[in-house]
């Protein structure tokens, strides 16, 4: 049961940020309000009184006196002002003062006590007091109040009023810094109710919220949990339940869904019995075409073990269950070799039929004694012939003369060989190269000769080998195959073929495999 309340729990938690920002934000739009509020009204009181003392005080006089340093009855009157001003309208201190560039000269400080300041004494400026101050100080100042430091000062609200001279300028500034009394309490207290009443609201939405989700969506939700698991139970019986909810929401439409999942799940598994039985069928047979296709290629090595004139070595590793790459060689007589690679259009089960084919009919025709090019001339008109499926198949086809070493060979639009001459590099040979077999009927394909001294090696593979491709779409490539190969030129036939394998599986990585990898190497000895 407890687990089942989890959505509700989720639900709840995932309010409990909402409501923190909301606690927050609610705090700063208090805070604020309050603030501005508070120093609204203190800004109307501070300039109300400094407007009302510059009215009041003769510009003229204050020059007269910062110049001089001397006082008369004008001075006392002014200053017993100031002093009665501060006493009943509960100002902290009321001043009057010339700002200079690096401090300030007093005229009047309405203080009583012993610390106040007198005619002509000075004080260096406050933090952004000089700033205030050259503000303040001309003919159209902008009546700002600044709020000091509490740490050092308390609240207090400050501000000045330019005292202007009888030609209209600013002579002095007259002061007012008020005590902003409780104004930190009254923001506490505000905060605290705002605060208060936002969680109370938020605490009973929860509540709220939780007895609504519990009987609206976690009871049906339990419905529809335990209609899953009888389901999961009864699937192989063969029955169905039905579940009912009526909540008018989409909670009834999953309920809807689900009953009709039950049904389509249960006919579903009786398709799967009956697909899984065909596919078990077809993987046996794939399996035993794969078996047929590998016993049709030469496997067993040394393929020749009583003939010591040469050392012949081929793999195939296809891209799927079976391939349509194919190797091939076989004696015509005791002294000619045929040696065949070739590489069907397309993969899979359709390739390894054609492929079987093609080899079949290669192998027939050069039993018979035929020259290359007459053999891939025969095997494509018999393919053509009945080649509904438009595929196709390149070829190369060599007949080695064992006790010369002569290669008559003909390429039907297949790889170039790669031949190392003895002591010598492998190299790429460009050898003659005609059409394709099995795309058009009476095709012509040309023949040409080399010979493999002792010691030399010839190499053919299909396009699987060069074509390889990693996981940034890089071709293996002929030029890095053969940059391999001389790396290892004085191997075996076996090792060459071991160690070109290893190098392109390096390469591929973890990409797949596109295509089928086949090689041959013969060396003559």
């Amino acid at each position: 049961m407890e687990k089942r309340k989890r959505i509700a729990y989720k639900a709840i938690f995932s309010l409990i940020p909402v409501i923190i920002i909301l606690i927050f934000l609610s705090g700063i739009i208090v805070s604020l309000r309050y603030y501005f509020e508070t120093k609204a009204n203190y800004q109307q009181k501070v300039f109300s009184y400094t407007r009302a003392a510059a009215d009041f005080i003769d510009g003229d006089t204050i020059e007269r006196y910062y110049e001089t340093g001397e006082r008369d009855d004008y001075y006392e009157l002014v200053r017993q002002y100031l002093v009665t001003s501060q006493k009943n309208s509960g100002i902290k201190y009321f001043y009057v003062f010339v700002p200079r560039e690096e401090d300030t000269v007093y005229i009047w400080d309405a203080d009583t006590s012993e610390s106040a300041f007198q005619l002509g004494d000075t004080e260096k400026y406050m933090e952004n007091g000089k700033e205030n101050a050259l503000q303040s100080f001309r003919r159209d100042p902008v009546e700002e109040i600044t709020i000091n430091d509490p740490d050092e000062y308390g609240y207090i609200a400050s501000g000045c009023s330019p005292i202007f001279n009888s030609k209209g300028e600013p002579v002095a500034l007259v002061a007012v810094d008020m005590a902003m009394e409780g104004f930190v309490e009254t923001l506490l207290t505000s905060l605290a109710i705002t605060l208060g009443t936002v969680l109370a609201v938020s605490i009973t939405a929860i509540l709220v919220m939780y007895y609504l989700i519990m009987s609206r969506v976690i009871k049906p939700i339990e419905k529809i949990n335990d209609a899953a698991k009888e389901m999961v139970n009864s699937l192989e019986a063969d029955e169905s339940r039905e579940i009912e909810i009526h909540t008018d929401d989409e909670i009834e439409e999953l309920a809807g869904s689900f009953n009709q999942m039950d049904k389509e799940v249960r006919d579903y598994i009786a398709r799967l019995k009956n697909a899984t039985a065909e596919k078990e069928r077809i993987g046996a047979e794939l399996d035993m075409a794969k078996d047929i296709q590998e016993s049709q290629l030469p496997s067993v090595f040394p393929a020749f073990p009583d003939r010591k004139e040469f050392d012949i070595y081929a793999t195939m590793t296809p891209a799927k269950e079976v391939g349509g790459d194919f190797y091939d060689f076989f004696f015509v007589d005791e002294d000619h070799l045929a040696l065949v690679m070739a590489d069907v259009s397309g993969k899979g089960v359709p390739a390894a039929l054609f492929m079987m084919m093609s080899k079949i009919l290669i192998n027939n025709y050069a039993m018979m004694g035929l020259s290359p090019h007459e053999v891939l001339e025969r095997t494509n008109n018999a393919i053509c012939r009945n080649n509904k499926q438009k595929m196709f198949v390149t070829v190369w086809l060599g007949i080695m003369e064992i006790s010369t070493g002569k290669i008559t060979a003909s390429n039907a639009g297949h790889e170039y060989p790669i031949i190392r001459q003895a002591g010598g590099q492998f190299e790429l040979f460009k050898d003659k190269h005609s059409f394709v077999i099995g795309a058009y009927e009476n095709m012509k394909y040309k023949e040409y000769e080399l010979t493999l001294e002792k010691g030399s090696t010839l190499f053919v593979y299909t396009d699987g080998v060069p074509e390889a491709t990693n996981a940034h779409e890089e071709l293996y490539g002929s030029d890095r195959l053969v940059q391999q190969m001389n790396q290892l030129a004085d191997a075996s036939v076996q090792q060459l073929l071991e160690n070109v394998h290893d190098a392109v599986d390096r390469f591929v990585g973890d990409a797949p495999q596109f295509d089928d990898l086949t090689m041959l190497a013969i060396t003559r000895k």
